[in-house]
């Protein structure tokens, strides 16, 4: 649970993976943190913007492009593959904890951000049986980081 305080103890996060597709767990966690009041930046370098019903997004087409990577926690939804190229930029520009969603990662990709990041968030735990998930795990990650967040319609 040290890994999720440290993920929420960010002042911005970014999801990797945001997605305009209502279906996708992309454009699911971008609504999470946008309903939790918290300040995201989605990255998706094929969409200028993500719209959610109540506010349109700007993206940004990769962690290097983020305003303030040392400052931003970083979500991960994409393929196995993306994460890693993901997960090299986003140490490069000095990203300091990731949350790879379940799906976002193999082992190899896990060993990575385990040897690259402050705080990882990913693998076995959290309270649904997939593994750790902010759509899942999220609410109670705030609160053990002290965070007040009001609920926001979309």
């Amino acid at each position: 649970m040290d890994a999720v305080q440290r993920f929420f103890s960010s002042p911005r996060f970014a999801v990797a993976g945001a997605s305009n597709d209502p279906s996708k767990f992309g454009y699911r966690l971008l609504a999470w943190y946008h309903q939790h009041s918290l300040p995201v930046t989605p990255i998706n370098p094929r969409a200028p913007s993500i719209s959610l019903p109540s506010k349109a997004y700007d993206t940004v087409a990769s962690p290097s492009s983020l305003p303030s990577p040392s400052q931003t926690s970083l979500s991960v939804v994409t393929p196995p593959a993306v994460t890693r190229q993901v997960l090299e930029e986003a140490r490069a520009v000095g990203v300091p904890a990731v949350w790879l969603q379940p799906g976002a990662f193999d082992d190899a990709v896990l060993d990575y951000a385990r040897k690259n990041f402050e705080a990882v968030v990913a693998g076995d735990g959290g309270r649904g049986g997939e593994g750790w998930c902010v759509l899942v795990d999220g609410e109670e990650g705030l609160e053990k980081a002290g965070m007040s967040w009001t609920s926001q319609k979309l």
